[in-house]
């Protein structure tokens, strides 16, 4: 049975907080909130969190996973940005997009795309998500809380308890997300390529 916390939107509880990013680094998956929607969560260097997110969602091995990190700095840890794609990438940070680009050595092996050895990275505009990465001090690896054969993702904290209670550790209810996921911009050939059209506004990218 998975764990509730019931999470304050703007003014997240720092004990509360605290016993997420604890549980997190025992390992646990956890259903969060993010500035577009609901998210799947775990440790970066989980391969029983990734594993678990694939299983949910019935995702394969070419699915790009989103590292969720806290700033600029941390991301630059984990994806080379040349000059042109980095004023692109800072303008748009923090918000409702995922980037993908090529990862550094930083990122496990088994978080890269097969091929192209790219990750998706992102920088929430969320307090409650804030709170959490600066707690952690590491980025979360991440993915859509969006079910098979679902148009939708989930965006109420109580349904994603009622629906995933035995599949994933703790569920973080800040109230109603949205429903649109993040727009997603290919960087990696460096230009911008929109992979997906979400809650970001692409127009700076075309």
């Amino acid at each position: 049975m998975a764990k509730y916390f019931d999470v304050h939107p703007e003014n997240p509880q720092p004990r509360s907080i605290g016993q997420i990013a604890d549980a997190v680094r025992s390992e646990a998956l956890i259903a969060y909130p993010t500035d577009s929607c609901y998210a799947l969560g775990c440790r970066l260097g989980s391969r029983d969190g990734m594993d678990r997110i694939r299983s949910i969602r019935h995702l394969d091995d070419r699915h790009h996973f989103t590292l969720m990190c806290r700033d600029f700095a941390q991301l630059g840890q984990f994806v080379r940005v040349d000059n042109d794609v980095f004023r692109a990438v800072k303008a748009s940070t923090p918000g409702s997009y995922t980037f993908i680009l090529p990862a550094t050595r930083e990122v496990p092996r088994k978080l890269l795309h097969p091929k192209k050895k790219t990750v998706g990275v992102r920088i929430p505009d969320h307090v409650v998500t804030q709170a959490l990465l600066a707690e952690l001090g590491e980025p979360l690896l991440s993915s859509t809380l969006l079910l098979p054969d679902e148009e939708e993702p989930l965006t109420q904290g109580w349904e994603i308890k009622d629906r995933l209670d035995h599949v994933v550790d703790a569920v973080v209810d800040s109230g109603d997300c949205g429903t649109e996921p993040t727009t997603v911009v290919d960087f990696s050939g460096g230009e911008a390529e929109i992979v997906r059209r979400g809650a970001g506004d692409t127009s700076r990218f075309e």
